[in-house]
This record gives structure tokens, C-alpha cells and sequence, in this order.
């Protein structure tokens, strides 16, 4: 797998690379630097009565998305970045400093907008899942994450998502009872 991730990884650098993209895709990337686009907007969120759950649901996803894939998956697997494995990629932002597996930014980043999609207008919660696939595949286009590392932050923030909403709405609704 790790042949086909890198391929994909120089295929992405030799095709899709270029000043315009580069510029684009380096200032999405760093809108999940340490989550402080979604940290950001969840503050927002929590401000106003009307979207308070929302920012509710963002934080408990941000946090749990912390712990599971910063705080213990990252460690247990300590997959080294592919800038240092992968001949010829170039990397173009700044190397991280934490293992590769799997992506903090892409977890966080699917945690935090499939977390509040369901408290938010449809437009709102389409704009935030489609920025956050734009931050997933910044991952690959600046060569800091494999492809695998982005869908296994896709795959747990999707589901720290999904676990978030059914808690939430379990939690919402004994307070009705």
C-alpha cells in the first residue's frame, strides 16, 4: 500500500502542481493548522442561542478527534511522513513534527463539520464538509499526509461525527423527557 500511496503522492506533484494551486492549496492547509479555523468558528457558534449546539456538537468533536487520533492513534502507529520516504516528493510546507498516520487536520476537520451538519442550515453544514475535503486533500497536495493518512482522518472524523450527533441527540432528548 505504501507504493501506491506514494505514487499517488508524485502523480499529484508532477500533474496537478502549480503557482496558482500551490498558493491556494498552502492557505487552505494551514486553515486546519492546530483546528484554528474550526476552534475559531466554534467559538462563534457558542456565542448565539441559535447556533449554541452547533457549537456544542463542533467542540465535542474537536476534542474527541484530539484525543483519538492526536493523542493515541498517532502514537501507536508512528507512520513516518512521506516527504522523508518517498524519492523525489517535495513537501512544501513546513515538516511536521508528529507522525503521518493519520491526519489531525483531516479528523479534525471531518469531526467538526459532520459533528455540526445536522444543527446548521443544509447550506452551512454543505459549505463546511466540502472545505473540509479541501483541507483532507491540501494534505496530499503540499505532500506532508499519504492518501491513506487523509481517509483515515476522513474515516474516524466522519465517525467521531456521527457518534457526536446520536450522543448529543440522546442527551437532548432525556432533558425533554
Amino acid at each position: 500500500m505504501g507504493y501506491i500511496d506514494g505514487q499517488i503522492l508524485i502523480f499529484i506533484q508532477e500533474h496537478m502542481r502549480n503557482t496558482v494551486c500551490d498558493v491556494f492549496f498552502k492557505g487552505i492547509t494551514h486553515l486546519g493548522d492546530a483546528g484554528i479555523f474550526w476552534i475559531l468558528l466554534t467559538i462563534v457558534l457558542l456565542c448565539f442561542r441559535q447556533t449554541r449546539k452547533a457549537g456544542i456538537y463542533s467542540a465535542c468533536g474537536l476534542i474527541a478527534s484530539l484525543v483519538i487520533n492526536n493523542l493515541i492513534l498517532k502514537n501507536l502507529v508512528g507512520r513516518i511522513r512521506p516527504y522523508e520516504l518517498v524519492d523525489g516528493l517535495q513537501c512544501i510546507v513546513a515538516p511536521a513534527i508528529d507522525a503521518s498516520f493519520p491526519s489531525g487536520h483531516t479528523g479534525a476537520s471531518f469531526a467538526s463539520a459532520v459533528s455540526m451538519s445536522r444543527q446548521l442550515p443544509r447550506r452551512c453544514a454543505a459549505f463546511f464538509i466540502i472545505l473540509a475535503s479541501l483541507i483532507a486533500f491540501s494534505r496530499l497536495y503540499v505532500g506532508i499526509h499519504y492518501p491513506t493518512d487523509v481517509l483515515g482522518g476522513i474515516v474516524t472524523g466522519i465517525g467521531i461525527g456521527m457518534l457526536v450527533n446520536v450522543v448529543g441527540d440522546r442527551v437532548d432528548g432525556l432533558k425533554k423527557a
